[in-house]
């Protein structure tokens, strides 16, 4: 490990200085890092947590905005070709406002809510939309739901306590599969047939829920759709960084950073990015 301001560098093979930054409240954007790595794999990376101000969720609008806007600064210093803000609950507060600031290409998240809509058009099944407090009282979330719902088939359930869970690296099967069990108590799951996991620190949760909900339940989470459209970007403005043309893949490398420059949280992010990337194996 290579120290790198308050964070560290972890070494792949340095292709270029431009990186694409990651940003998130805390863990949950390395769900999205790990599909970067994987569909994007020459490419250098910096990832981001507001650490001084996890979780998002439970804060005011007006305070997300402040730490978003402040940790954005902190990225740009990186050499950024392009910010993915891998976090609903930020996207929905500080996305407009930080594209119209800044010139590099910004992809934001939102629930899956469209694609889980369109899975169950054919068999009549309801959607059930986990996501954090403040995701779920924002007007973009109304609004997408509306427009994409013309069923009305669309239900929502927030989990604040699940992004403390993850923050823990808390993946206990019993503790964590008790919490999901009386958390999901009141639905009956039958009518359902896709589950959208509305925050970037959901998927850790994956497995576990795999093995409680119904069989015939989809899971589904934004990560996919916001690496393709963030590597249809770069494509179209030619900033994509090109694959070797003879020889072994160049791998670019991964800065980790966090706001309250503490070296154990960064040690934790790349723990947890190799504890999703070994999930993720069994899946792919």
């Amino acid at each position: 490990m290579v120290p790198a301001r308050y964070g560290t560098i972890v070494e792949r093979k340095k292709v270029s200085s431009l990186k694409i930054g990651f940003f998130d409240s805390g863990l949950g954007g390395i769900t999205v890092l790990s599909e970067a790595l994987r569909r994007l794999p020459n490419e250098n990376f910096v990832y981001m947590a507001d650490t001084l101000h996890v979780p998002y969720g439970t804060k005011t609008p007006q305070e997300v905005l402040g730490y978003v806007k402040a940790s954005v600064e902190t990225i740009l210093k990186e050499d950024v070709k392009a910010l993915v803000i891998a976090c609903n609950t930020a996207t929905s507060i500080a996305v407009a406002e930080l594209r119209k600031e800044y010139p590099i290409p910004i992809i934001g998240m939102e629930p899956a809510v469209k694609p889980a809509v369109e899975m169950n058009r054919s068999n009549g099944k309801r959607v059930l939309v986990l996501a954090t407090p403040l995701t779920l009282k924002q007007s973009c979330y109304e609004a997408l739901v509306s427009r994409v719902d013309d069923h009305g088939s669309v239900d929502s359930l927030p989990l604040p306590e699940l992004v403390h869970y993850c923050e823990q690296l808390n993946f206990d099967r019993a503790e964590m599969s008790e919490y999901f069990n009386r958390e999901l108590s009141s639905f009956n799951l039958d009518i359902y047939g896709t589950v959208v996991l509305g925050c970037t620190h959901y998927p850790f949760y994956k497995e576990i829920l795999r093995e409680l909900l119904p069989s015939h339940i989809q899971l589904i989470d934004g990560s996919q759709g916001t690496v393709r459209q963030l590597k249809q970007v770069l494509s179209e403005r030619n900033l994509l960084e090109p694959s070797p043309k003879s020889g072994p893949s160049q791998e670019g490398h991964i800065t980790f950073l966090c706001s309250s420059q503490d070296e154990a949280y960064v040690h934790k992010m790349e723990r947890a990015l190799e504890i999703y990337a070994e999930h993720e194996k069994i899946y792919f």
